[in-house]
């Protein structure tokens, strides 16, 4: 009885099959650069506007979050710090990621 976690591991039961042994691994090609990877790899936000707007006002939501939240400080008189100046950057930036993510997402600028 007991679980296979509390059996010690046979190392002897592991081999590999007669036909992987024979043949070398042939390593996949590799893929060209700024190609992705599969068809579906990314087509969701640059073809679903539902997705987009969500990611986007998530983004922004959550950036406005982290700019408010190091104003507080300042707005009961305390003088900023480096780290304050840090935190309302950061959240800038996480809200401008949400307004590129909405309006010009990945991929777009490059058509043919």
């Amino acid at each position: 009885m007991g679980s296979q976690v509390s059996k010690p591991l046979e190392f002897s039961k592991i081999a590999a099959s007669p036909d992987t042994a024979a043949a070398p691994a042939k390593p996949a090609p590799p893929a060209t650069p700024g190609a992705p990877t599969s068809p579906a790899e990314h087509n969701w936000l640059k073809t679903c506007w539902s997705c987009r707007v969500l990611s986007g006002l998530g983004l922004m939501g959550a950036g406005g979050y982290v700019y408010w939240e190091a104003r507080k400080p300042m707005k009961m008189g305390y003088p900023p710090g480096p780290w304050t100046i840090t935190k309302m950057v950061i959240g800038i930036s996480i809200a401008s990621w949400g307004v590129v993510v909405m309006a010009h997402p990945k991929g777009r600028a490059y058509h043919q």
